[in-house]
């Protein structure tokens, strides 16, 4: 009983049924010259993840039904599994269908529809029950969908159903910690079915989410004996011998700081790429943050598809200039320098009657940054590139950010990742080669808006920040709970009304990239106008 089972770790998009289509084709072709068996797909590969609403279209379903009948007459002389949504006597299934001799042979259903994280397959879905089996050269292949793996049941199911290994197809978006919580997810279903595991998930960028592959197996005993690399397509091809899988390539999986920066690499590129964006553009502040958003943006796109505007005022500090226009020189990227003073000069004999009587106060600063949005915006619409937003978690959960200013933009590189996280991601980028100025990491963080300013003079220090909106925004601790950790009561009830009251911000921020597990998107759902009152 032996047999070779070959992985698709595909970068599938949204509703290209023929890109999809044509990738398939590739893994498979390249699958068969390998003597592969079969070819495992992640889920819904040929209609990408997630379609949302699209799967409300009969139109979309449809269209889909008709890729997987032509697929079947494209593919080599090898089987495949392949994800697809599929609508049969009214209900919508997410499905895996095995295609062998240019027909379809079995297809599987999806018994857990999660609807929790960024996921909402309840909304779309219908939940099959019966367990799925395929038998190739004599091993018997039970299958699975992603959710069906992190509970009880589906599994159980296929081991009654006869299966000596579990074929699963994935479609598992990245966040920190996600990977080894995988393997351990997988590891309580060995232990529970005692089936190996193959384990295929999608590698790309789709909105705000990221999905890394990584695709692994694992044998009876929960020993891992294949490993792909993560953040990029990859073919995985594994032997089983006497129902067990035979150890292959493992890739070592990077440090932390190093999965998230090509996290974020792989967002940027795919979201541009993907939605036919020429290049992008980015406001330098002579700051970490949109240090690091300039330097993701040239790892993914290239530095002649990257553009940095510094927009100095009166209160820029000769440091920011030099420090942003030395890391330009590193980078290789255009760059340009456009004075903001005229237009605060303008603004200023503008509003000068309707202020009289006011003292100068964040309105002012608020228009330095709305000049800026501006202009970048003004670049953005003659050029066509997409204008790149530089504010972190930090900012966006206590609102330290100005509407139709810094936030204006296309895309949010860092919008998941706090400060003291920009730190340590900036500083391991510095040691793959050395581009963001040591004087940008070290110096106080500043908006540069009045004489004199750091960020230390409206928020606490970052680190106990950071700790408070982790505390209480990803983990759901009460105020209480978070006093009873040690911070200080004054600290923890400061940033949890600024996260209350910012909420209106956020909702008008745009889409980025996450790496938590729990970003301010999909995974973020609070009301807006709410009066409750947290317990102290």
């Amino acid at each position: 009983m032996s047999a070779r089972i070959a992985i698709a770790q595909i970068n599938a998009t949204v509703g290209d049924f023929s890109g999809n289509r044509a990738r398939i084709v590739e893994f498979a072709r390249r699958a068969r010259e390998q003597n592969a068996d079969l070819l495992l797909t992640p889920e819904l590969a040929l209609c990408g993840y997630p379609p949302e609403d699209l799967l409300l279209r009969d139109d979309f379903c449809s269209a889909c039904d008709s890729e997987l009948t032509v697929l079947a007459g494209e593919l080599p002389d090898i089987a495949v599994l392949v994800g697809h949504p599929e609508q049969r006597d009214g209900q919508r299934y997410n499905a895996a269908t095995l295609i062998s001799g240019g027909r379809r042979v079995a297809t599987y259903y999806k018994q857990r529809l999660p609807s929790y994280e960024v996921f909402d397959e309840e909304r779309y879905f219908d939940s099959g029950d019966a367990a799925c089996v395929l038998t190739l050269n004599g091993l018997r292949c039970g299958v699975n969908i992603c959710a069906d793996v992190w509970e009880a049941g589906a599994a159980d199911l296929a081991r009654e159903a006869g299966a000596d290994v579990l074929l699963v197809l994935n479609a598992s978006p990245y966040h920190i910690g996600k990977r080894e919580r995988r393997t351990e997810v997988l590891r309580q279903r060995i232990s529970s079915t005692g089936l190996p595991v193959v384990y295929a998930n999608l590698a790309g960028g789709q909105d705000e989410l990221v999905f890394d592959g990584g695709s692994f197996v694992l044998d009876s005993r929960g020993t891992l004996c294949c490993q792909l690399p993560q953040f990029e397509e990859a073919l995985g091809i594994v032997d089983f011998v006497d129902g067990e899988p035979q150890s292959t390539t493992i890739v070592t999986p990077p440090c932390q700081e190093a999965e998230i920066y090509q996290a974020l690499v792989l967002g940027v590129r795919d979201y541009l790429g993907k939605n036919g964006f020429p290049g992008a553009l980015i406001g330098l502040s002579g700051g970490i943050d949109s240090a690091l958003t300039l330097c993701v943006a040239v790892d993914a796109l290239g530095a002649d598809k990257v553009r940095a505007v510094m927009m100095p005022s009166p209160y820029t500090a000769e440091l920011s200039l030099s420090e942003a226009r030395e890391m330009v020189r590193l980078l290789g990227v255009r760059y340009d320098e456009i004075a903001i003073e005229p237009a605060m000069r303008t603004l200023a004999g503008m509003l000068e009657a309707q202020f009289a009587g006011l003292p100068a106060d964040t309105t002012e600063e608020n228009l330095q940054a709305r000049i800026r949005g501006m202009i970048l915006m003004a670049l953005s619409n003659k050029t066509g590139s997409l204008v790149l937003t530089t504010g972190n978690k930090s900012e966006m959960a206590v609102g330290y950010c100005t509407l139709y200013g810094d936030m204006a933009g296309g895309f949010a590189v860092i919008k998941d990742i706090v400060k003291t996280l920009v730190y340590r991601i900036s500083r391991w980028r510095n040691t793959c080669s050395q581009v963001i100025p040591e004087r940008i990491i070290s110096r106080p963080p500043s908006a540069e808006l009045k004489p004199d300013q750091t960020d230390q003079d409206s928020l606490p220090p970052y680190a106990v920040l950071d700790a408070i909106v982790e505390a209480y925004m990803e983990k759901d601790l009460s105020p209480r709970q978070i006093i009873a950790q040690g911070f200080a009561e004054a600290d923890v009830r400061r940033v949890v009304h600024l996260l209350k009251i910012s909420e209106y911000k956020r909702r008008q921020a745009p889409v980025g990239i996450r790496v938590t597990q729990r970003g301010f998107g999909k995974d973020w759902r609070y009301p807006i106008t709410n009066r409750y009152r947290d317990p102290y």
